[in-house]
């Protein structure tokens, strides 16, 4: 099958299902729990769990440091773990559209292994569907995941007060900027490539040093300015962030002049932001910079009682300018 395409007949459920199942997919993912082929994935949990969704629909497929795969797993893990959850299982959905290169498909699934292998998850149960050509571009995934709470954590925007730092685990808009490359055929440096990854244990090591952190998210769609706003509207704060202190690759803010994007509102999957006390706020940092997802974490701002709801940028010069909520899609299809 290593040069063939998807068929329609290889999501009829015969022996050609059966045959990309057990050639293409377990070879990737197979372990104890998915080997049974059954309806779904009986799991062992304790306590609370987490339990998260997503669908992922980026085009290119495939481009410089990943490919959807490396989005799908990487996106659910940390989901999870922005709950303050330990990520144990995950299932993947693959909707594939008929002509699909299989050698692509083994690409996409072998990347998916090495992610899950990872963050440490398991791959437990899913589907497969095919469509027609033209109903699809090429693949589609849906993931679903779940995860233990740790014990002690209570996240939530509402526990946002004023006064708290806000952090961040690196440079931002990366993955947006690789991506809108990748489309529009602009060359970046090869140091600029997607920051997808795993955040599990970089928010477990958060949460261990700082079990009252209020919150935690990951910036994809809609960025940082989106985040920052939600949080705002949630918690009655306002949060003023220092435009000098947002770290920002000049390479990715130069594909963002040429497109006329804003690098606070491109998305990132691999990037953590926490809202942290600020008696806490140094050895917070500290942690984050001991993991190598967040080596350059840095504080961009604080909440106020000022601004109640809304965010602020301040300048270098010292003006203050109101970083609005992102209107419709700035970036279609990134992730």
């Amino acid at each position: 099958m290593a040069n063939d395409c998807i068929t329609m007949a290889h999501g009829a459920g015969g022996k050609i299902s059966r045959d990309l199942m057990e050639k293409v997919i377990l070879p990737e993912f197979g372990n104890p729990l998915l080997n049974e082929l059954h309806d779904g994935a009986s799991v062992n949990m304790s306590g609370n769990v987490a339990f998260t969704t997503d669908s992922y629909v980026v085009q290119p497929l495939f481009f410089p440091g990943g490919n959807i795969g490396k989005l799908a797993v990487c996106g659910t893990v940390n989901d999870l773990s922005m709950t303050g959850a330990v990520p144990r299982y995950i299932s993947v959905g693959l909707i594939l559209e008929e002509g699909f290169p299989i050698k692509d498909l083994r690409t996409i699934l072998h990347t998916m292994r090495q992610m899950a292998d990872k963050a440490g998850v398991m791959i437990v149960t899913g589907d497969t569907k095919v469509v027609a050509k033209g109903q699809a571009d090429g693949i589609f995934i849906n993931t679903a995941g779940i995860g233990d709470i740790i014990p002690g954590t209570h996240i939530s925007p509402r526990n946002v007060k004023p006064g708290m730092k806000v952090l961040l685990s690196g440079f931002i808009g990366d993955h947006a900027a690789t991506v809108m490359a990748s489309r529009h055929g602009l060359e970046l440096p090869p140091t600029i490539t997607t920051d997808c990854a795993p955040l599990n244990g970089l928010t477990k090591a958060i949460l261990e040093t700082a079990p009252d952190v209020p919150v935690l998210r990951d910036p994809t769609r809609g960025g940082v300015a989106a985040v920052l706003n939600e949080i705002a509207e949630s918690s009655g704060c306002g949060i003023l962030i220092e435009e000098d202190a947002l770290p920002i690759r000049p390479e990715v803010q130069g594909v963002c002049d040429i497109l006329g994007f804003d690098p606070l509102y491109l998305a990132n999957e691999g990037k953590c932001i926490a809202f942290v006390p600020a008696e806490e706020a140094d050895a917070v940092l500290a942690v984050m910079r001991a993991n190598e997802y967040g080596k350059d974490a840095c504080i961009i701002g604080e909440t106020t009682e000022e601004g109640a709801g809304e965010v602020g940028l301040r300048t270098p010069i010292g003006g203050i300018r109101v970083v609005d909520m992102p209107l419709g899609n700035l970036v279609p299809r990134i992730c």
